[in-house]
């Protein structure tokens, strides 16, 4: 949900439910990482609250659409990661022993 200004769309404040610290402090870092964004933090409500507020303040871009690209650039830089563990792991066990990867034997 988005609680932003009728005339003023590069200042808005997004609630997002079912979300804790893990996303918005990543949400947050690659905000900041926008030459565009003026400003970004989130705040959590309360505790016992699943929902997280993330504040965004652009340069004058509408601040969903910085959003959008941020998370959008978000999950980019997950899949990379994953693809990249995928392809060591793939890679450590085509060139080790079935018997050597077993961290149960003794």
């Amino acid at each position: 949900m988005e609680h932003g200004s009728v005339t003023d769309a590069s200042a808005s404040t997004f609630s997002v439910v079912e979300e804790d610290h893990t996303l918005a402090n990543s949400v947050r870092f690659v905000l900041n990482q926008d030459p565009r964004v003026a400003f970004c933090g989130y705040s959590i409500p309360h505790p016992a609250d699943n929902k997280v507020n993330i504040r965004v303040q652009t340069t004058g871009d509408p601040a969903k659409d910085v959003l959008k690209d941020a998370l959008q650039d978000l999950m980019a830089m997950c899949q990379h990661v994953r693809g990249t563990f995928d392809n060591t792991v793939a890679d450590y066990r085509a060139n080790k022993p079935a018997e050597q990867m077993d961290v149960d034997q003794k």
